[in-house]
Protein backbone atom coordinates (compact mmCIF):
# COMPACT_ATOMS: atom_id res chain seq x y z
CA UNK A 1 0.00 0.00 0.00
CA UNK A 2 2.89 2.32 0.86
CA UNK A 3 4.75 1.43 -2.24
CA UNK A 4 1.40 2.38 -4.47
CA UNK A 5 1.02 5.89 -2.68
CA UNK A 6 4.91 6.24 -3.32
CA UNK A 7 4.88 5.92 -6.90
CA UNK A 8 1.56 7.76 -7.23
CA UNK A 9 3.15 10.80 -5.22
CA UNK A 10 6.42 10.42 -7.61
CA UNK A 11 3.97 10.20 -10.74
CA UNK A 12 1.98 12.91 -9.23
CA UNK A 13 4.79 15.45 -8.82
CA UNK A 14 5.69 14.68 -12.63
CA UNK A 15 5.98 17.66 -14.78
CA UNK A 16 3.88 15.81 -17.55
CA UNK A 17 1.58 14.17 -14.79
CA UNK A 18 -1.64 16.26 -15.79
CA UNK A 19 -1.05 15.06 -19.78
CA UNK A 20 -0.76 11.87 -19.25
CA UNK A 21 -3.82 11.45 -17.18
CA UNK A 22 -5.68 13.69 -19.43
CA UNK A 23 -5.03 11.75 -22.48
CA UNK A 24 -5.74 8.33 -20.64
CA UNK A 25 -9.22 9.96 -19.94
CA UNK A 26 -9.79 11.74 -23.53
CA UNK A 27 -9.13 7.53 -24.81
CA UNK A 28 -11.27 6.20 -22.33
CA UNK A 29 -14.09 7.81 -23.00
CA UNK A 30 -14.27 8.34 -26.75
CA UNK A 31 -13.73 4.24 -26.62
CA UNK A 32 -16.37 3.43 -24.99
CA UNK A 33 -18.97 5.92 -27.10
CA UNK A 34 -17.18 4.99 -30.43
CA UNK A 35 -15.29 2.15 -30.80
CA UNK A 36 -13.70 3.21 -34.37
CA UNK A 37 -10.97 5.17 -32.48
CA UNK A 38 -8.96 1.87 -31.48
CA UNK A 39 -9.30 0.43 -35.25
CA UNK A 40 -5.95 0.16 -37.04
CA UNK A 41 -6.76 2.54 -39.78
CA UNK A 42 -7.83 5.61 -37.26
CA UNK A 43 -4.72 4.46 -35.14
CA UNK A 44 -2.38 5.39 -37.61
CA UNK A 45 -3.72 8.52 -38.66
CA UNK A 46 -3.94 9.97 -34.88
CA UNK A 47 -0.51 8.91 -35.08
CA UNK A 48 0.41 10.46 -38.44
CA UNK A 49 -1.36 13.75 -37.36
CA UNK A 50 0.86 13.37 -33.61
CA UNK A 51 4.31 12.99 -36.30
CA UNK A 52 2.93 16.15 -38.12
CA UNK A 53 2.03 18.26 -34.66
CA UNK A 54 5.03 17.12 -32.98
CA UNK A 55 8.10 17.89 -35.53
CA UNK A 56 7.55 22.21 -34.77
CA UNK A 57 6.66 21.37 -31.10
CA UNK A 58 9.70 20.50 -30.84
CA UNK A 59 11.27 23.72 -31.73
CA UNK A 60 8.58 25.53 -30.31
CA UNK A 61 9.22 24.34 -27.03
CA UNK A 62 12.80 25.48 -27.43
CA UNK A 63 11.80 28.56 -28.29
CA UNK A 64 9.37 29.27 -25.18
CA UNK A 65 11.84 27.62 -22.35
CA UNK A 66 14.43 30.46 -23.76
CA UNK A 67 11.89 32.81 -23.09
CA UNK A 68 10.85 33.51 -26.64
CA UNK A 69 7.69 33.57 -28.81
CA UNK A 70 7.02 32.55 -32.63
CA UNK A 71 3.87 32.74 -34.51
CA UNK A 72 5.21 32.84 -37.83
CA UNK A 73 5.68 29.13 -37.85
CA UNK A 74 2.22 28.07 -39.61
CA UNK A 75 3.19 30.53 -42.28
CA UNK A 76 6.35 29.16 -42.65
CA UNK A 77 4.70 25.64 -42.90
CA UNK A 78 2.95 26.89 -46.12
CA UNK A 79 6.44 28.38 -47.44
CA UNK A 80 8.63 25.34 -47.10
CA UNK A 81 5.85 23.59 -48.79
CA UNK A 82 5.24 25.93 -51.93
CA UNK A 83 9.04 26.76 -52.20
CA UNK A 84 9.47 23.13 -52.56
CA UNK A 85 7.08 22.39 -54.77
CA UNK A 86 8.02 25.42 -57.40
CA UNK A 87 10.93 24.00 -57.52
CA UNK A 88 10.26 20.64 -58.14
CA UNK A 89 7.02 21.98 -60.43
CA UNK A 90 10.25 23.67 -61.89
CA UNK A 91 12.25 20.93 -62.69
CA UNK A 92 14.94 21.10 -60.18
CA UNK A 93 16.66 17.73 -58.73
CA UNK A 94 14.39 16.09 -55.64
CA UNK A 95 16.94 16.79 -53.02
CA UNK A 96 18.03 20.20 -53.93
CA UNK A 97 13.98 21.32 -54.22
CA UNK A 98 13.78 20.19 -50.32
CA UNK A 99 16.76 22.17 -49.55
CA UNK A 100 15.56 25.25 -50.61
CA UNK A 101 12.30 24.52 -48.92
CA UNK A 102 14.33 23.76 -45.73
CA UNK A 103 16.99 26.94 -46.80
CA UNK A 104 13.26 29.43 -46.70
CA UNK A 105 12.48 28.09 -42.77
CA UNK A 106 16.32 28.87 -42.38
CA UNK A 107 16.39 32.39 -43.73
CA UNK A 108 12.76 33.28 -41.83
CA UNK A 109 14.64 31.85 -38.41
CA UNK A 110 17.86 34.09 -39.25
CA UNK A 111 15.68 37.40 -39.95
CA UNK A 112 13.20 36.01 -36.79
CA UNK A 113 16.64 35.90 -34.44
CA UNK A 114 18.10 39.11 -35.99
CA UNK A 115 15.71 41.18 -35.15
CA UNK A 116 14.91 40.09 -31.60
CA UNK A 117 18.12 39.47 -30.46
CA UNK A 118 20.27 42.49 -31.80
CA UNK A 119 17.04 45.13 -32.28
CA UNK A 120 15.74 43.85 -28.99
CA UNK A 121 12.30 43.87 -29.96
CA UNK A 122 9.43 42.02 -28.76
CA UNK A 123 9.38 38.47 -30.16
CA UNK A 124 5.13 38.84 -30.28
CA UNK A 125 5.88 41.66 -32.71
CA UNK A 126 8.35 40.14 -34.57
CA UNK A 127 7.23 36.49 -35.36
CA UNK A 128 2.99 38.06 -35.72
CA UNK A 129 4.83 40.55 -38.63
CA UNK A 130 6.83 37.54 -40.11
CA UNK A 131 3.26 35.09 -40.02
CA UNK A 132 1.78 38.03 -42.38
CA UNK A 133 5.15 37.95 -44.33
CA UNK A 134 5.87 34.57 -45.38
CA UNK A 135 2.40 33.84 -45.64
CA UNK A 136 2.08 36.93 -48.33
CA UNK A 137 5.22 35.70 -49.89
CA UNK A 138 3.32 32.56 -50.27
CA UNK A 139 -0.11 34.23 -51.49
CA UNK A 140 2.42 35.66 -54.55
CA UNK A 141 4.11 32.84 -55.28
CA UNK A 142 0.67 30.67 -55.98
CA UNK A 143 -1.60 33.45 -56.78
CA UNK A 144 -3.66 31.73 -54.75
CA UNK A 145 -3.78 28.29 -57.00
CA UNK A 146 -2.26 24.84 -55.63
CA UNK A 147 0.83 24.02 -57.11
CA UNK A 148 0.66 20.77 -58.66
CA UNK A 149 1.33 18.26 -59.97
CA UNK A 150 4.19 16.98 -58.13
CA UNK A 151 6.51 13.72 -59.08
CA UNK A 152 5.95 10.44 -57.57
CA UNK A 153 9.45 9.71 -55.68
CA UNK A 154 8.25 13.35 -53.83
CA UNK A 155 5.13 12.19 -53.11
CA UNK A 156 6.41 8.84 -52.07
CA UNK A 157 8.99 10.57 -48.79
CA UNK A 158 5.64 10.73 -47.02
CA UNK A 159 3.00 8.53 -48.58
CA UNK A 160 5.51 5.31 -48.64
CA UNK A 161 6.92 3.80 -45.28
CA UNK A 162 9.95 2.48 -44.34
CA UNK A 163 9.24 0.67 -40.80
CA UNK A 164 6.43 -2.07 -41.18
CA UNK A 165 3.06 0.31 -41.35
CA UNK A 166 4.12 2.74 -39.40
CA UNK A 167 4.39 6.33 -41.22
CA UNK A 168 7.38 8.15 -42.15
CA UNK A 169 6.65 11.16 -40.31
CA UNK A 170 6.09 9.22 -37.20
CA UNK A 171 9.43 7.95 -37.66
CA UNK A 172 10.92 10.87 -38.15
CA UNK A 173 9.14 12.91 -35.80
CA UNK A 174 10.20 10.27 -32.83
CA UNK A 175 13.76 10.36 -34.30
CA UNK A 176 14.42 14.38 -33.89
CA UNK A 177 12.33 13.76 -30.43
CA UNK A 178 14.67 11.59 -28.99
CA UNK A 179 17.87 14.00 -30.01
CA UNK A 180 16.42 17.11 -28.73
CA UNK A 181 15.70 15.52 -25.90
CA UNK A 182 19.86 14.50 -26.06
CA UNK A 183 20.09 17.90 -26.65
CA UNK A 184 18.69 19.38 -23.82
CA UNK A 185 19.81 17.13 -21.28
CA UNK A 186 22.92 16.22 -22.47
CA UNK A 187 24.45 18.87 -23.82
CA UNK A 188 25.89 22.48 -22.88
CA UNK A 189 23.66 24.50 -25.52
CA UNK A 190 20.67 22.72 -24.01
CA UNK A 191 22.05 24.10 -20.41
CA UNK A 192 22.20 27.69 -22.13
CA UNK A 193 19.04 27.22 -23.13
CA UNK A 194 17.22 26.42 -20.13
CA UNK A 195 19.91 29.30 -18.18
CA UNK A 196 18.74 31.51 -20.81
CA UNK A 197 15.02 31.38 -20.23
CA UNK A 198 15.43 31.23 -16.65
CA UNK A 199 17.35 34.06 -15.91
CA UNK A 200 18.98 35.93 -19.25
CA UNK A 201 21.04 38.61 -17.19
CA UNK A 202 22.38 36.24 -15.05
CA UNK A 203 23.09 33.35 -18.12
CA UNK A 204 24.79 36.50 -19.58
CA UNK A 205 27.07 37.07 -16.79
CA UNK A 206 28.19 33.77 -16.65
CA UNK A 207 29.46 33.82 -19.54
CA UNK A 208 26.67 32.39 -21.89
CA UNK A 209 26.15 33.72 -25.99
CA UNK A 210 22.38 34.29 -24.89
CA UNK A 211 22.05 36.59 -28.66
CA UNK A 212 23.75 33.33 -30.25
CA UNK A 213 21.20 30.96 -27.88
CA UNK A 214 18.14 32.75 -29.51
CA UNK A 215 19.29 32.37 -32.67
CA UNK A 216 19.61 29.11 -32.73
CA UNK A 217 16.16 28.40 -31.32
CA UNK A 218 14.53 30.52 -34.06
CA UNK A 219 16.45 29.06 -36.56
CA UNK A 220 15.87 25.44 -35.62
CA UNK A 221 12.21 25.88 -35.55
CA UNK A 222 11.76 27.75 -38.98
CA UNK A 223 13.55 24.59 -39.84
CA UNK A 224 11.22 22.07 -38.35
CA UNK A 225 8.22 24.30 -39.62
CA UNK A 226 9.58 24.38 -43.50
CA UNK A 227 10.13 20.61 -42.79
CA UNK A 228 6.65 20.04 -41.32
CA UNK A 229 5.34 21.65 -44.69
CA UNK A 230 7.07 19.85 -47.37
CA UNK A 231 6.16 16.33 -45.61
CA UNK A 232 2.61 17.60 -45.75
CA UNK A 233 2.94 19.05 -49.40
CA UNK A 234 4.26 15.21 -49.90
CA UNK A 235 1.36 13.43 -48.06
CA UNK A 236 -1.18 16.03 -50.28
CA UNK A 237 0.32 15.95 -53.66
CA UNK A 238 0.53 19.76 -53.76
CA UNK A 239 1.33 22.63 -52.18
CA UNK A 240 -1.72 24.84 -51.01
CA UNK A 241 -1.52 28.09 -50.32
CA UNK A 242 -3.88 27.91 -46.94
CA UNK A 243 -1.37 25.18 -45.51
CA UNK A 244 -1.22 26.26 -41.73
CA UNK A 245 -3.43 28.57 -41.05
CA UNK A 246 -3.89 27.95 -37.38
CA UNK A 247 -0.86 25.62 -36.48
CA UNK A 248 1.05 28.03 -34.84
CA UNK A 249 -1.92 27.92 -32.27
CA UNK A 250 -1.78 24.08 -32.02
CA UNK A 251 1.78 23.70 -32.18
CA UNK A 252 1.82 26.13 -28.70
CA UNK A 253 -0.79 24.93 -27.42
CA UNK A 254 0.64 21.33 -27.47
CA UNK A 255 4.11 22.47 -25.67
CA UNK A 256 2.41 24.42 -23.15
CA UNK A 257 -0.19 21.46 -22.49
CA UNK A 258 2.73 19.12 -22.52
CA UNK A 259 4.35 21.21 -19.29
CA UNK A 260 6.16 23.88 -20.94
CA UNK A 261 5.82 26.91 -18.65
CA UNK A 262 4.57 30.28 -20.44
CA UNK A 263 7.43 31.95 -18.01
CA UNK A 264 10.13 30.22 -19.35
CA UNK A 265 12.59 28.14 -18.21
CA UNK A 266 11.18 25.05 -17.44
CA UNK A 267 9.66 22.38 -20.24
CA UNK A 268 10.63 19.35 -21.54
CA UNK A 269 10.99 17.03 -24.77
CA UNK A 270 8.70 14.24 -23.34
CA UNK A 271 5.99 16.44 -22.43
CA UNK A 272 6.05 18.01 -25.85
CA UNK A 273 5.52 14.37 -27.38
CA UNK A 274 2.79 14.17 -24.85
CA UNK A 275 0.75 17.01 -25.72
CA UNK A 276 1.32 16.68 -29.38
CA UNK A 277 -0.50 13.36 -28.96
CA UNK A 278 -3.16 14.95 -26.85
CA UNK A 279 -3.80 17.50 -29.09
CA UNK A 280 -4.54 15.08 -31.85
CA UNK A 281 -6.35 12.36 -29.42
CA UNK A 282 -8.65 15.06 -28.67
CA UNK A 283 -9.34 16.66 -32.28
CA UNK A 284 -9.91 12.73 -33.34
CA UNK A 285 -12.11 12.26 -30.76
CA UNK A 286 -13.80 15.57 -31.31
CA UNK A 287 -14.25 14.61 -35.03
CA UNK A 288 -15.42 11.18 -34.47
CA UNK A 289 -17.94 12.47 -32.29
CA UNK A 290 -19.11 14.30 -35.39
CA UNK A 291 -19.01 18.01 -33.55
CA UNK A 292 -18.22 21.03 -35.44
CA UNK A 293 -14.64 21.94 -36.29
CA UNK A 294 -16.06 25.63 -35.29
CA UNK A 295 -17.00 23.82 -31.70
CA UNK A 296 -13.21 22.20 -31.64
CA UNK A 297 -11.50 25.35 -31.77
CA UNK A 298 -13.69 26.51 -29.01
CA UNK A 299 -12.51 23.49 -27.00
CA UNK A 300 -8.78 23.52 -27.74
CA UNK A 301 -8.82 27.16 -27.05
CA UNK A 302 -10.32 26.62 -23.51
CA UNK A 303 -8.37 23.69 -23.00
CA UNK A 304 -5.03 26.02 -23.89
CA UNK A 305 -6.55 28.35 -21.06
CA UNK A 306 -7.00 25.83 -18.47
CA UNK A 307 -3.59 24.61 -19.24
CA UNK A 308 -1.74 27.87 -18.68
CA UNK A 309 -3.78 28.53 -15.46
CA UNK A 310 -2.74 25.09 -14.16
CA UNK A 311 1.05 26.13 -15.11
CA UNK A 312 0.32 29.53 -13.33
CA UNK A 313 -1.16 27.27 -10.07
CA UNK A 314 1.89 24.67 -10.15
CA UNK A 315 4.36 27.55 -10.02
CA UNK A 316 2.41 29.79 -7.25
CA UNK A 317 2.63 26.00 -5.35
CA UNK A 318 6.49 25.42 -5.75
CA UNK A 319 7.47 28.92 -4.60
CA UNK A 320 5.12 28.18 -1.81
CA UNK A 321 6.78 24.77 -1.14
CA UNK A 322 10.39 26.36 -1.64
CA UNK A 323 9.82 29.09 0.76
CA UNK A 324 8.36 26.72 3.34
CA UNK A 325 11.48 24.68 2.46
CA UNK A 326 13.72 27.54 3.25
CA UNK A 327 12.03 28.29 6.78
Amino acid sequence: MQTCKTLWKRFWNMQESGVILATMIFILIITCVNSVFLTPDNLSNVLRSTGFTLLTTLGITLVLISGGLDLSVGSVYALGGTVCAKCLVAGVPLWISVLCGLLSGIVVGIVNGFIIVKLNIPPLIVTLGMMYIARGVVYVMTQGVPVYPLPDEFKALEQSSVIGSIPNVVVLSLVLAVLTNILMKRTALGRQIYAVGGNADAARISGINVGRTKMFVYILTGVLAALTGILMTSRLGSAQALAGQGYEMTVIAAAIIGGTSTYAGVGTVLGSVLGALFMEVLSNSLTLLRISVYWQNIVIGVVLIVAVIIDTYRRVLMSKREINELK
